[in-house]
């Protein structure tokens, strides 16, 4: 395998300097060279095989699917969890509620219970009338992976196999 240059080749910087010539700087800032933009991007040619990560505090937290354990969660609390033998402090029921009024009263429970630091909550969306149920159930995994609150979740399950109109949610513990 050949050795890896370093740096832009001239043609490159030929390129970019062709493209950052086409961009107008944003009001307030102060344009960048050619030159020192080139030179700026060295360091990210170089690394090209290493993967571009954002920092920890950007990165979201693991899917959460209703039902499935997740990772950091050990199999005793999973399964006291899983089998509703967790006590639920808080319970908000989401029946007869548009979905919007509902996405923005979700959104308020989780947050208000998770700075209270409550552990375990339960969520009634109802079984819905349709082959896949109502649109607060359809819609209701998908909110739980918003980037406004996926980060205060552990975990979901149904409190029982027979109620899937209802969700208990494991949050997280505030770290101090």
């Amino acid at each position: 395998m050949a050795p890896r240059r370093r740096g832009l080749s001239e043609h490159d910087q030929a390129e970019w300097a062709n493209y950052a010539r086409r961009i107008a700087p944003l009001r307030g800032t102060v344009p960048v060279a050619p030159a020192a933009a080139a030179n700026a991007m060295e360091p990210v040619v170089s690394r090209l095989d290493e993967p571009i990560r954002p920092p920890r505090a950007l990165r979201s937290a693991p899917h959460v699917a209703v039902g499935g354990q997740p990772g950091g969660i050990d199999t005793g609390t999973w399964k006291r969890f899983a089998a509703g033998k967790l006590p639920t402090v808080r319970r908000l029921d989401l029946h007869g509620q548009t979905t919007q009024r509902a996405f923005h009263s979700l959104m308020a429970f989780v947050r208000t219970a998770h700075a209270d630091h409550v552990r375990c909550i339960e969520v009634i969306t109802g079984r819905g009338s349709g082959e896949q149920g109502g649109a607060i159930k359809r819609e209701f995994p998908i909110w739980l992976n918003l980037p406004e609150i996926r980060p205060l979740i552990l975990a979901a399950s149904h409190p029982h196999a027979a109620n899937s109109g209802s969700v208990r949610l494991l949050l997280r513990r505030i770290r101090r």
